[in-house]
């Protein structure tokens, strides 16, 4: 093979790949936030998850990303093994729409597409615009990729008995398939390279089929890869994936002659039933599997023993039925869904003080994961509390329901605060951070002072303690001194040159954060306070005003 064409080769598949990139990136962005919460939207049937899994690779360009998006869903609870499998069998189908695209010939549109997504997005006026131009350069690139690609196997024509090989044995091109795309990480490339080599008449249907086939084990690594480190939920999502591909390539080998039949059937070119086997095989494999969803999971469990409890992503006990019933039990239904956040966001702390102790970035990513629930159920209960606002409520209720909605918002910024000592764990381990051991007892009695005045608030709201939050009130106060305290010393340490620079400047954020945390502890104290007042007294006033939870106290 001629130098010139192997780096032609290499050239095409690397303008291949990065297109896919960018369309993928600019999918992303014009998406946003939307991708990751479709992934909330998966219920207990499979049939969901398998829409989900479709549309998701379809908006990422990659199988791959999507699978381990899931494979980290079930490592962090967010779902279960039964869903997850859903969303990668709708994953496997999903994946040959690049396919289906690169079957057309568009590379005569290639350059144009590239110009014109090049002036969007240099000279585009909104970020939308520059979005698809980028998306457009991204589509462009990838037909000049496979223009290059086609072009570098030109000289092959002749030598076509390279290729028969594959042809006369068919378990050779499955293993060059999956090798292939073991090695480039991309099932997209491999089934580009197939047709490319296709449209030169270089391989037929007995050839590239089981290339084809044998790419779809080889994408399962990147779950497999995933997976190392993560829980045992992890590791089911990823076998369940694995064995997915892997039995449905040796049931389709066993009847080559039928699904080869059925491939020449569905169209006129080679490089087109190429592409239709791909999407045949996946489809047909999803249709034979999912009648036999639970016991294939079941039968995963077996094989990796454990199970991983899942969170509840939705609301626990915000029924829409008690708000035209009794609106007073909708009410109630607000306080328990708010000790119900109170308590995931105080997990997140207790995931942050073990990431820095431990130094343990698995939970730094527990934390991350828990994030995505609080957000959502914070947006929850104040919709929930909007509905129950419009029903006929009595003052005294409809400011403790007001107060309650104000109070998820103080947790929720707990939790961003946790979200914010996450990042700076994952600073001081990027940038290879170390505190002394005064700097660690110093974090150790904040953490603990902080902590537990977040905790004594929360259980003051579960079990409405005046007793408990005025605890909390000392705690703050408490907090407020240590902090000052704390920061002195430590800008002596650093004048004096005991402590890194780079360390003092993320250790005194720590401080910060710490002490908003029971700012905000602070704020569902009163909350709790004001409350009982209004239950015993029938108002309820705080420094001579109505006082709701999130009166400012220099918390933000």
């Amino acid at each position: 093979m001629p130098l010139t064409s192997v780096l032609q080769l290499l050239g095409g598949v690397g303008l291949f790949l990065f297109g896919i990139k960018l369309m993928s990136e600019t999918l992303q962005d014009l998406s946003g936030e939307k991708l990751r919460r479709l992934f909330a939207t998966v219920t207990k049937t499979p049939v969901r998850g398998i829409g989900v899994g479709i549309l998701v690779t379809t908006l990422l360009q990659s199988s791959s990303a999507c699978t381990v998006m899931t494979v980290s869903f079930v490592h962090a609870g967010l779902m279960s093994l039964y869903q997850a499998f859903g969303v990668i069998m709708g994953a496997n189908i999903g994946t040959t729409v690049t396919a289906q695209l690169i079957a057309f010939k568009f590379s005569d549109f290639a350059l144009p597409l590239i110009g014109i997504g090049v002036l969007l997005s240099m000279f585009g006026r909104s970020k939308r615009q520059r979005s698809v131009g980028n998306g457009l350069v991204g589509f462009g690139l990838l037909f000049l990729g496979m223009k290059t690609m086609e072009g570098s196997m030109s000289f092959l024509r002749g030598r076509k008995d390279i290729f028969l090989a594959f042809s006369n044995h068919p378990l050779l091109g499955v293993l060059a398939g999956t090798g292939l795309t073991l090695l480039v990480q991309s099932s997209a490339a491999t089934v580009g390279l197939v047709i490319a080599m296709a449209s030169q008449g270089l391989l037929g249907l007995d050839a590239g089929i089981p290339i084809i086939l044998g790419d779809n084990i080889g994408t399962t690594i990147t779950a497999v890869l995933a997976s190392i480190g993560a829980n045992r939920g992890a590791k089911q999502a990823a076998a369940c994936h694995v064995l997915f591909n892997l039995i449905g390539v040796v049931i389709f080998m066993t009847a080559f002659p039928l699904f080869r039949g059925a491939v020449q059937a569905s169209a006129a070119s080679i490089p087109r039933q190429l592409a239709n086997s791909h999407t045949f095989f996946n489809v047909a494999n999803t249709l034979l599997f999912l009648p036999f969803s639970r016991p294939f999971v079941a039968l995963i469990q077996k094989i990796i023993p454990g199970k991983v409890a899942v969170l509840d992503m939705g609301p626990r006990f915000l029924d829409r039925r008690l708000i035209t019933a009794t609106p007073a039990a909708a009410v109630h239904a607000v306080r328990q869904e708010l000790v119900r956040l109170g308590f995931l966001a105080e997990e997140m702390l207790q995931n942050v003080h073990a990431a820095f102790v431990e130094k343990d970035p698995k939970k730094a990513e527990e934390v991350f994961q828990t994030e995505k629930l609080v957000n959502q159920l914070t947006h929850g209960i104040a919709r929930y509390a909007a509905e129950v606002g419009q029903a006929s409520l009595s003052e005294d209720l409809s400011l403790t329901l007001g107060a309650y909605v104000n109070g998820a918002s103080d947790i929720e910024r707990v939790g961003d605060h946790a979200t914010n000592l996450t990042e700076l764990f994952e600073y001081t381990q990027e940038n290879h951070l170390v505190f002394s051991e005064k700097a660690m007892a110093e974090f150790e009695e904040m953490f603990t002072n902080a902590r537990l005045a977040f905790h004594l608030a929360i259980e003051s709201i579960l079990n409405e303690d005046g007793e408990a939050a005025k605890e909390v009130l000392v705690l703050e106060d408490r907090v407020d001194a240590l902090e000052k305290e704390l920061r002195r010393k430590h800008i002596e340490r650093l004048n004096t040159g005991a402590c890194q620079p780079s360390a003092g400047v993320v250790f005194i954020d720590i401080l910060s954060n710490l002490e908003r945390i029971a700012d905000h502890g602070n704020n569902l104290a009163l909350m709790v306070l004001d409350v009982i007042k209004m239950d015993t007294e029938g108002k309820r006033i705080h420094d001579g005003k109505v006082a709701v939870a999130g009166n400012p106290a220099g918390a933000d």
